[in-house]
């Protein structure tokens, strides 16, 4: 049986260390999100946080599997009892929470904008300039519209007893955050992305 050469093997080695690095420091990012202090939201049980700047951050900067890792590992961890949710909430409760719909909608959103953002980078025509921050910015809305409102308003109109017209008027006040909070997410991706071309693989 042949064995991979030396160097092959420390590159190899080097590699996962450095995809463990990356998987681990963006999930607690995200949990420092969670974190900081949220804005409450009238009478909804979801306050706004910047938990999904950090979920779009991690697919844009990390990509689809870096990224999806990245958001689950938080996930799994706060539901395993980390109070790593939002207002300092984790366990198994938390999945009886109005709430509960957007925590397990990041993931996916991640793996969406991750997936859409390589495809930006490794593009002649878009991985420069203002087209880099546009096609980030579309990638994040992606996964926000795709998977974390449809997923989020789902769940949230469910536990609260809400019709799908009320559900949806109650989730779609998370909307101008999170085309905020996805900008910004963009512009941070991009000014990394310059700096570290190689990040996502070309």
């Amino acid at each position: 049986m042949t064995s991979l050469p030396e160097s092959a093997e420390g590159a190899r080695s080097t590699s996962v260390a450095t995809d463990l690095a990356l998987i681990t420091t963006f999930a607690a990012f995200i949990a420092a999100c969670a974190l900081l202090p949220a804005i409450p939201v009238g009478g909804l049980p979801v306050p706004i946080t910047l938990q999904t700047f950090g979920v779009a951050l991690a697919g844009a900067v990390l990509g689809a599997r870096r990224g999806f890792l990245a958001v689950l590992l938080y996930v799994v961890v706060g539901l395993a009892g980390a109070p790593i949710f939002s207002g300092g909430a984790g366990g198994l409760a938390t999945i009886a929470k109005p709430s509960f719909g957007y925590l397990i909608a990041f993931p996916l959103a991640a793996l969406v904008t991750g997936f859409l953002a390589e495809r930006v980078f490794r593009s002649r025509t878009w991985s420069r300039g203002w087209r880099a921050w546009l096609g980030v910015f579309g990638s994040a809305m992606a996964g926000s519209l795709l998977f974390i409102h449809p997923i989020g308003i789902a769940v949230l109109g469910w536990r609260l007893g809400l019709s799908p017209s009320e559900a949806i008027a109650a989730g779609i006040v998370f909307l101008p955050g999170d085309i905020i909070k996805n900008g910004l997410a963009a512009a941070v991706a991009t000014a990394v992305h310059r700096a570290f071309p190689d990040l996502i693989g070309k």
